[in-house]
C-alpha cells in the first residue's frame, strides 16, 4: 500500500481479529511515492488534480526491461526518483544495460572461443583450484552467496536486494575480465576461467529471468 494509506494496516488487522484470524499473518508493505525526472527536473504530478502518469504511459517511452529493473532498485519504504533519460540510455550508467552487457559480453567470449575450436566445457575440480587471483575469488564468493540473497530478499519482501546483487555481480565480472586473461592463459587455468564465465552468465540469467528481464546475447 502507499505510505499515505498506512492507517489501513491496523484496520485490516482488526478485521482479521474480528473474523477469528491471527492478525500476525498479515504483513503490509508500505510503498513510498515514485517521482519521474527528465533533464534533471521533476515532472509535476498530482492525483487530486488528475495530473498523473500511468505505467502504460510510462512504457510508451521507457523499455519494459528498464522499468522492471528501476522499480526494483529501491527498498519499498524509500523514495525513488525514476530518471527517464537514464532509463533509455545505452551506457554503463544505466544499471539494466550494464548488467545485460555483462551477460552479452560472456556470450561473445564463448562464441569467439568456439569459433577458434576451444572447448567451453566445465573445468574439473583440480582445474578450478587454479583460480587464486583476488578478482577470481571475489567473483566466486559473490556467486556462492546467490542462494542466501534470494532467501533474505523473500523474507524481507525486498526485491531490491536482488537487483543490487546482480549489479555487483556484473561489476565483479568486468573487474575479473580486465585482470584475468581467459583465452591466453595456461590451458588448465583457461578452462577454469571459462567455467567461471559460464557460471557468472548462468546467475545473471537466473536473476533477470526472475525479474522477467531479457538477456540479450548480443548488444
Amino acid at each position: 500500500m502507499g505510505a499515505d494509506h498506512h492507517g489501513y494496516v491496523p484496520r485490516l488487522k482488526a478485521a482479521l481479529k474480528a473474523l477469528g484470524i491471527d492478525d500476525t499473518r498479515l504483513d503490509a508493505v508500505l510503498m513510498q511515492m515514485v517521482r519521474l525526472v527528465r533533464d534533471g527536473e521533476v515532472i509535476k504530478a498530482s492525483k487530486r488534480s488528475g495530473k498523473a502518469i500511468t505505467l502504460v504511459t510510462l512504457l510508451d517511452e521507457v523499455p519494459i526491461d528498464a522499468a522492471r529493473f528501476f522499480f526494483n532498485l529501491r527498498e519499498p519504504n524509500s523514495h525513488f526518483d525514476f530518471d527517464l533519460d537514464l532509463a533509455v540510455s545505452e551506457s554503463s550508467n544505466n544499471p539494466v544495460y550494464y548488467v545485460q552487457y555483462a551477460y552479452a559480453r560472456i556470450c561473445s567470449i564463448m562464441r569467439n572461443l568456439a569459433e577458434e575450436g576451444i572447448s567451453c566445457e566445465n573445468a574439473s575440480k583440480d582445474q578450478l583450484k587454479l583460480l587464486k587471483a583476488p578478482e577470481e575469488k571475489e567473483l566466486i564468493l559473490h556467486i556462492a552467496s546467490f542462494t542466501d540473497e534470494i532467501i533474505q530478499s523473500a523474507k524481507s519482501y525486498d526485491p531490491a536486494r536482488i537487483t543490487h546483487y546482480v549489479l555487483e555481480l556484473a561489476t565483479l565480472f568486468h573487474k575479473f575480465y580486465s585482470a584475468c586473461r581467459v583465452k591466453d592463459a595456461d590451458k588448465d587455468l583457461s578452462r577454469a576461467r571459462i567455467t567461471l564465465c559460464n557460471d557468472t552468465a548462468t546467475v545473471i540469467k537466473n536473476v533477470l529471468d526472475m525479474l522477467k528481464i531479457t538477456t540479450p546475447e548480443k548488444m
